[in-house]
């Protein structure tokens, strides 16, 4: 992204790099459990998805939930509640073991059968940059595809470099306005 929008929001302009705005789409479209892990009805979900399945016990590892069988039972059987810190972890590793859950079927609905998604970009928001300093800029719309695999890939692994390289093939498909989408304000899409 090197070159583009040199000193961006130097005038006023707000927006984000579109790499993230992909990143952060993505996430949305994530669902789960929506009481409080603080909560004993947010807590006992958490701990009931994530001990059904290895996966769990690997994502509570990964989270650094390191507790004793008997511990973890007492927590399940709610005789004992787990401390702020370990809350926070179950939380975590809840959060990651769902992202890792979903992965496979958001590459599935976004690639769309091959046919992509379609994507509305929306340009950065320049209400506050004076008029002779504003870009002509309108919300675009593009079908993607072929890169969505890539794109979930990246957002599991965190790898901005990666949903970068992503979002500079969405932005080869504007044409030649590319370099005013390289900071957007949002994108979506319904898939």
């Amino acid at each position: 992204m090197a070159g583009r929008w040199k000193d961006f929001g130097r005038y006023g302009a707000n927006g984000a790099p579109g790499a993230e705005v992909l990143g952060i789409a993505i996430e949305g479209m994530v669902h789960g459990i929506s009481s409080p892990v603080d909560s004993d009805r947010g807590l006992a979900a958490r701990l009931n998805y994530l001990t059904k399945s290895d996966a769990g016990y690997e994502a509570m590892d990964r989270a650094g939930i390191h507790v004793s069988p008997r511990t973890l039972m007492a927590w399940l059987a709610e005789e004992r509640t787990p401390n702020r810190a370990n809350l926070t972890r179950l939380d975590a590793a809840y959060w990651d073991l769902r992202r890792r859950n979903v992965a496979n079927d958001l590459k599935h609905r976004l690639n769309n059968n091959g046919r992509g998604t379609r994507v509305e970009i929306n340009p950065v928001n320049q209400t506050g940059v004076e008029q002779k300093y504003q870009r002509d800029l309108v919300p675009r719309s593009v079908n993607v595809r072929g890169v969505w695999d890539r794109a979930v890939d990246a957002w599991m692994n965190d790898d901005l470099a990666e949903l970068d390289a992503v979002w500079d093939e969405v932005l080869d498909l504007i044409g030649s306005d590319y370099d005013g989408y390289s900071y957007v304000s949002s994108i979506g899409w319904a898939a």
